[in-house]
């Protein structure tokens, strides 16, 4: 032990419970690799949006907007629709992403606004009784809930949606407009 170097408590105690000999040799601090664990910094959480903008729209009213865009343009306002045109924030957020997306704004300052965009997956799905659908397929067994209520029919577009998958897996979806439905699609 150097001489003026005063001795931690951990290591003495080990030193006197004869455990010396299993403590690991000190090395010097490498902070480089101390920043990559887990503990130090946290795991970052996932990305939420796919796009973010800022927008100039003086003409919009109301402090926050959600709305859908399709494949083909069209504007579908969400929540509380208030018939107005969004097409200002549809473009600046086009730019960034690609149609179909979700996106929601929220007015920052005056006229400024700030809009969020993520990308969708989109299917039409005919003949659907209800605006929520999930199918569960596990181990070549399929169950079928529409608005939470368990269904004994099938939804041939649905089943479609995941073709290919290999074992089991949940397709989730969500009416938009008519008979066209957001879907998500996560093995299990």
């Amino acid at each position: 032990m150097p001489l003026f170097r005063r001795e931690k408590l951990h290591e003495r105690l080990a030193r006197i419970g004869g455990l010396e000999a299993d403590l690991p040799a000190a090395d010097p601090p490498d902070f480089t690799q101390r920043w990559r664990e887990a503990g130090v910094h946290g795991v970052h959480r996932p990305r939420e949006w796919d796009a973010v903008v800022t927008v100039d729209a003086p003409e919009l009213r109301g402090d926050t907007l959600q709305f859908v865009t399709l494949e083909d343009g069209t504007i579908l306002e969400e929540d509380n629709p208030t018939e107005q045109d969004l097409a200002a924030l549809a473009d600046a957020v086009e730019e960034a992403c690609g149609p179909p997306y979700r996106a929601h704004a929220l007015r920052r300052d005056g006229s400024s606004w700030a809009v969020g965009a993520r990308r969708l997956r989109v299917a039409e799905i005919p003949d659907a009784d209800g605006d929520e659908l999930t199918l569960t397929m596990r181990d070549g067994m399929r169950e079928l809930v529409v608005d939470r209520g368990r269904a004994f029919n099938t939804l041939p577009a649905l089943e479609k949606l995941g073709e290919g998958q290999t074992g089991s897996y949940v397709i989730e979806a969500s009416r938009l407009d008519g008979d066209l439905f957001e879907f998500r699609l996560t093995p299990l």
